[in-house]
């Protein structure tokens, strides 16, 4: 009884992860502020449908979520239909919106304009604009950014109005109803280290537990063949080194590989690695080498991430290292959990492999093969 238990806790915490990939991450929308003399311009981009659905930071996929129905109606909607929608939840939207000056005092703001993609691949999850004006008379020497916890983590990226002139100033991921640090308006953005490599090592750690839903499939590929810790370690040290070497080479300018052909390749290392599980019963000498070479697409990936999030010249480095600290944290937390329930009760079963491996290589090979799909067409 107790070991059925354990492997059905097991089997339901694999099989969520696949149910779940089934249909849209909820990623954080992204804050581009735009400084200029006398104020700013504000440019939100975010995925509509999930908002207007009510899906936020509570899930980590719209399929989690009771109100999934409602969002794949609207996904399916018009970009004139959606807009019509939004113009009905307007004012809830500008009344989530928490942006305050030095003296604590909220700004209000209008909607300017908002660009909504037509339906195109309603297996995609499609991002709109949103451009936002401040209404306030007078001068402001500085606010903070905020929005209701209920609309999830954002990226705030501030820069100068003139693109051409200076890259952005400052960049953070906020939590949801959390508020950024004081942004001048004059763009003198001063920031505590300690601050910056927190707020990094945090976006590092999220963006695998518990949004990065294709790297901890394939690390807990890498524990299933073998929970011991001499091949555990030969693996993860590869993939880690690997994925350090691509994230540091990408997030510099020195390589770039369009997602169109990393992140088909990244399902890929998942249905390899689940497939040779099913395959074999140990660990042979190739299988280092190609978790290396996996584990450069995987750091690929992981520049993506870092893109999006944006990287200020000036902390460079310290936001480079603390994102890639906060990424291994996050794997070490997959592998330790994944021993913990099974590996450490039941690694040394001659049942193991039957009831524990194959099975869930099975689950992560299905799931794999579904994203590679989903990636290729899409």
């Amino acid at each position: 009884m107790f070991r059925c238990r354990w492997l059905v806790l097991f089997g339901a915490i694999i099989g969520g992860y696949c149910v779940i990939t089934l249909a849209h991450e909820v990623r954080p929308a992204i804050v581009n502020l735009y400084l200029k003399p006398g104020g700013y311009e504000l440019e939100i981009n975010l995925n509509l449908e999930a908002l207007l659905a009510g899906i936020g930071a509570q899930h980590t996929d719209t399929n989690d979520s009771a109100n999934s129905s409602l969002y794949n109606r609207l996904r399916a909607l018009s970009s004139r239909d959606l807009r019509q929608e939004f113009n009905i939840r307007q004012s809830e939207f500008l009344s989530a919106i928490l942006i305050n000056d030095t003296l604590q005092n909220r700004i209000p703001h209008r909607v300017e304009s908002i660009d909504i993609p037509e339906v195109g691949d309603t297996a995609l999850a499609r991002d709109s604009t949103i451009r936002l004006s401040p209404q306030f008379s007078g001068s402001i020497e500085g606010i903070t950014w905020s929005w209701l916890k209920g609309y999830g983590s954002s990226v705030i990226r501030i820069s100068h109005h003139d693109l051409q002139q200076q890259q952005d100033a400052y960049s953070a991921f906020i939590e949801g109803g959390e508020r950024s640090v004081e942004i001048p308006l004059s763009g003198d953005i001063s920031l505590n280290i300690f601050d910056v490599a927190r707020n990094y090592l945090v976006t590092g750690f999220v963006h695998i537990l518990p949004r990065g839903l294709d790297h901890i499939l394939f690390v807990v590929g890498l524990f299933l063949l073998s929970p011991f810790f001499k091949p555990l370690l030969i693996q993860v040290s590869c993939f880690t080194i690997a994925h350090t070497m691509s994230l540091a080479l990408a997030a510099s300018g020195l390589l770039h590989v369009s997602a169109a052909i990393v992140e088909p390749l990244i399902a890929a290392s998942i249905i390899y690695v689940a497939i040779e599980n099913l395959t074999t019963e140990r660990l042979k000498l190739w299988r280092p080498f190609l978790v290396f070479g996996f584990g450069l697409l995987h750091g690929l990936g992981f520049a993506g991430i870092l893109s999006e999030v944006g990287i200020s010249n000036d902390y460079f480095i310290l936001a480079l290292v603390a994102f890639n600290i906060g990424v291994e944290i996050g794997q070490i937390t997959v592998v330790f959990g994944c021993f913990m329930l099974v590996g450490f009760w039941f690694r040394r079963r001659n049942w193991y492999r039957k009831l524990i491996t194959i099975p869930a290589s099975l689950l992560i090979a299905i799931v794999g093969g579904f994203w590679f799909v989903e990636r290729i067409i899409g």
